[in-house]
């Protein structure tokens, strides 16, 4: 699915795929407390885990649901909502990509989970950046779809002009369906997301800071991204040791989804599975 218009910015980094279930009042998943927030993460399949991460304004089955069977089939896939998403409490009401790490550092520390696969769309795969990056033992392999390393001037202007426009149905459906207490939900984090436009300190990873990060990586981007212009995914790439760049062709912020979903299944099975080390 591909969004137009200066209001592709409250999609909230992401784009989500086109099915999407509407939320239930019980959580589908299971709840473990971490830090000040409770964090709900559904569990799929058997063997090594795979850690599946959401972009910003969805949850996980928001954004995974038509990966998630096929994923199933060769991982323990670990699905978590972010900070303030889906199911998962914010008692803070602020979200920084580097606290998102924290609070999954946390959630692998509760399921014993020490070196672990991983994917995140936008904002989950800058989490997984700053996971990396400040501990480099705790993840082998990731793709990340979509990501920064820092936010640009192209993507502060996209923010910055959809504070007043209209919120299409489509995208405020896109909210709802993931929002497990509603319009007050769905309002905090459209209110977080415009915050990303003025911050300067969250997603200010230098070359030197991916220079440390372990992990056998595949940045996966399309190369008509609204947020992050291919420079970003390009420098990303050069400073991460040993990463794999997939740019897309046409691909808008999150080209994975559609007539783009067995080709993506395709090779992110390939490269999760692959052995090698990225050194």
């Amino acid at each position: 699915m591909k969004f137009f218009g200066t209001w592709l910015a409250l999609a909230a980094l992401s784009i989500a795929s086109p099915a999407l279930s509407q939320t239930s009042p019980t959580a589908p998943g299971k709840l473990v407390q971490v830090g000040d927030i409770t964090i709900h993460y559904v569990e799929r399949g058997s063997g090594e885990p795979l850690l599946l991460l959401h972009g910003f304004g969805m949850c996980g089955k928001g954004d995974w649901g038509d990966h998630l069977d096929e994923l199933a089939k060769t991982y323990r896939v670990i699905m978590p909502d972010l900070r303030g998403h889906g199911w998962s409490t914010n008692p803070s009401g602020k979200f920084t990509m580097r606290q998102s790490a924290e609070d999954i550092r946390g959630l692998l520390d509760q399921l014993g989970l020490k070196n672990i696969r991983a994917m995140g769309i936008s904002a989950g795969g800058m989490t997984l950046l700053h996971l990396t990056a400040k501990y480099p033992d705790r993840v082998k392999t990731m793709a990340l779809i979509g990501a920064t390393n820092q936010f640009g001037d192209q993507a502060r202007r996209v923010i910055k002009g959809e504070v007043s426009a209209p919120l299409p149905k489509e995208v405020r459906d896109m909210f709802d369906s993931c929002a497990s207490r509603g319009q007050p939900q769905v309002r905090d984090l459209m209110a977080q997301f415009q915050s990303f436009a003025s911050s300067y300190d969250d997603m200010n990873l230098t070359p030197a800071n991916l220079a440390t990060i372990k992990a056998r990586t595949l940045i996966v981007h399309g190369d008509r991204d609204e947020f992050f212009p291919v420079e970003i995914p390009v420098e990303v790439y050069r400073a991460i040791p040993g990463s794999q760049l997939w740019i897309v062709p046409n691909g808008d912020h999150v080209p994975i989804y559609g007539s783009r979903l067995p080709e993506f299944l395709r090779i992110t099975k390939a490269f999760l599975a692959d052995p090698k080390p990225a050194r």
